[in-house]
C-alpha cells in the first residue's frame, strides 16, 4: 500500500517542475516502453527505495487567477483529505503574497507532514531572502530550485523519512476498487450488485457520496468493495470534478488488489480511462476493464464489439492481456461475470509457480530463441524464478544482463503469458546477474 504525497501551492511557483522532476526517471522508463504520452498529474515516484504516488494540484484550475483564488481553498482541503504528506511550495522571487498566507492558514490546522518547499533559490541573495518564509508559521523551510534540481534531495531525505511504510495489507478476502471517470456508473453498478441503494444514484456527475471498504459475499464470493471514488462536495464540483475523481481513484487504487475499470461505451476508451489504466498498471495492481451502457450504442453491427475491443487493445498496448467485458448495469447484464472474473484476476495476481516447472518451461524456450547478441557479446540466461512478492515478479540469472533490451524482455513475458495464466496482471521481469 503506497503512501500519497501531494504538492500545492498557488499557480506558476513550479509545482510542476518539481512533479516531472520527481517522477522523472520512473514515467521515461514507462513511456519509453508503451508509448504513451499520459496527463502529468500522478505518477509514481521513488527515492532511497521508498516509493509513492505523487499528486501535483496545479494542473486542475481552469480560468483566471480569481477563479483559482475560490478553487485552492477546496484544492488543498482535498489534498489534506486524501494525502499521507503535503509539499507546499512558494517562489522566493515574489516572496510570501496573500495566497500564501490563505494556504497556510489551511497547513497549520493539519496533522499531518507539512514540507514547505521555497523554489528558486539559486544564489546567495535568493538564499537570504528565503529567510522571509518563517513568517508563514510553517517551521524550517527547503531551499531548492526545481528547475535544475538543486536542493531536492534534502526535501526528499525529509519526506521519506515520515512517510508510511509500504506494506500490501495482509488480508484473505480481495480487495476490489470499482473506479473510472464521473458518471461512467459506478454507483449503479455497486448498487446492481448488492441489491440495495447503498450510493444514493443521480444523473449529476459529483453525487457519489463517500463510501468505506464494504465486505460482500455473493454469488458464493466474499470480498471488499473499496471506497469507489466517491466525490464529497457537490458545490462547485463542476470545475474540479477531474480533480476530485482523480485524488480519490489514486486512493483507492492503492488499496485494492483488483481495479474494476468502468467506462462508458458511448464516451469510449479515452484519456482519463487511459490514465486511470496506467496508474493501476504501474501500482501492480490486477485489471478488469468493464464497458458500460452496451445497450445503448447505436448501429450495432455483428463486427462493433470486436472493434471496440480491438480500439481499447491498442491504447493499452504492450499490456493487452487482460479481461474486456460488456455489460449493461442498467439491465443487470454480465454483472455476475464481471465479479467472476476479477476473482479470476486476483488468483493469478497471487499465483506462485515452482521454481522446478518454470525452468522446465522457460529454458527450452529461451534456448531455442536466445537473446540478440549485443556488441558480439552473446546473453546466456542459466536459471529462473518468480520472486517472493505480493503480485508477479520474475528474475531471469544470466551473465549480461545490462544486455538484455526492452524487447526480448517483452518476448519473455508473453512466452510466459502463454504458459501460464496471468491475464490481468501485470508481470515485471528482471535480469540479474547469475
Amino acid at each position: 500500500m503506497g503512501a500519497i504525497v501531494a504538492i500545492v501551492g498557488r499557480p506558476n511557483v513550479g509545482k510542476s517542475t518539481l512533479f516531472n522532476r520527481m517522477i522523472q526517471r520512473r514515467e521515461a522508463i514507462v513511456d519509453a516502453v508503451s508509448g504513451v504520452t499520459r496527463d502529468r498529474h500522478y505518477g509514481k515516484s521513488d527515492w532511497n527505495g521508498k516509493e509513492f504516488s505523487l499528486i501535483d494540484t496545479g494542473g486542475y484550475v481552469l480560468g483566471s487567477d480569481d477563479v483559482f483564488e475560490q478553487q485552492i481553498d477546496k484544492q488543498v482541503e482535498l489534498a489534506i483529505e486524501e494525502a499521507d504528506a503535503l509539499i507546499f511550495m512558494v517562489d522566493v522571487e515574489t516572496g510570501i503574497t496573500g495566497m500564501d498566507e490563505d494556504v497556510a492558514k489551511l497547513l497549520r490546522r493539519v496533522n499531518k507532514p507539512v514540507f514547505l518547499a521555497v523554489n528558486k533559490v539559486d544564489n546567495a541573495k535568493r538564499a537570504e531572502d528565503a529567510v522571509e518564509f518563517y513568517g508563514l508559521g510553517l517551521g524550517e523551510y527547503y531551499p531548492l530550485s526545481s528547475i535544475n534540481g538543486s536542493g531536492t534531495g534534502e526535501l526528499l531525505d525529509a519526506l521519506v523519512a515520515v512517510l508510511p511504510e509500504n506494506e500490501e495489507e495482509e488480508s484473505d478476502l480481495p480487495r476490489f476498487a470499482v473506479v473510472g471517470r464521473p458518471n461512467a456508473g459506478k454507483s449503479s453498478f455497486i448498487n446492481a450488485l448488492i441489491g440495495k441503494e447503498r450510493y444514493i444514484v443521480t444523473d449529476i456527475a459529483g453525487t457519489t457520496r463517500d463510501s468505506i471498504d464494504t465486505k460482500y459475499n455473493l454469488f458464493g464470493f466474499e470480498f471488499n468493495l473499496v471506497d469507489t471514488a466517491g466525490i464529497r462536495r457537490k458545490a462547485k464540483v463542476k470545475e474540479n470534478l477531474e480533480f476530485y475523481s482523480v485524488m480519490r481513484s489514486v486512493r483507492a487504487i492503492e488499496h485494492s488488489d483488483v481495479c474494476l475499470i468502468l467506462l462508458d461505451a458511448s464516451r469510449g476508451f479515452d484519456g482519463q480511462v487511459a490514465n486511470i489504466f496506467w496508474l493501476a498498471h504501474r501500482n501492480n495492481k490486477g485489471i478488469v476493464i468493464l464497458v458500460n451502457k452496451w445497450d445503448l450504442v447505436k448501429d450495432k453491427e455483428t463486427n462493433t464489439m470486436k472493434h471496440f475491443t480491438q480500439k481499447i487493445k491498442e491504447a493499452i498496448e504492450p499490456f493487452t492481456d487482460v479481461p474486456i467485458l460488456f455489460i449493461s448495469v442498467l439491465n443487470k447484464q454480465r454483472i455476475y461475470k464481471a465479479i467472476e472474473t476479477a476473482v479470476e484476476v486476483y488468483k493469478n495476481r497471487s499465483k506462485k509457480i515452482v521454481t522446478r516447472k518454470f525452468n522446465d518451461i522457460m529454458l527450452p524456450i529461451i534456448e531455442s530463441n536466445p537473446p540478440p547478441a549485443y556488441k558480439g557479446k552473446y546473453v546466456k540466461i542459466k536459471f529462473c524464478t518468480q520472486l517472493p512478492t505480493p503480485y508477479p515478479q520474475f528474475a531471469f540469472f544470466c551473465n549480461l544482463p545490462q544486455y538484455v533490451r526492452e524487447p526480448y524482455k517483452r518476448f519473455l513475458e508473453n512466452k510466459l503469458r502463454e504458459n501460464f495464466d496471468f491475464t490481468g496482471v501485470p508481470i515485471t521481469i528482471f535480469m540479474r546477474k547469475k
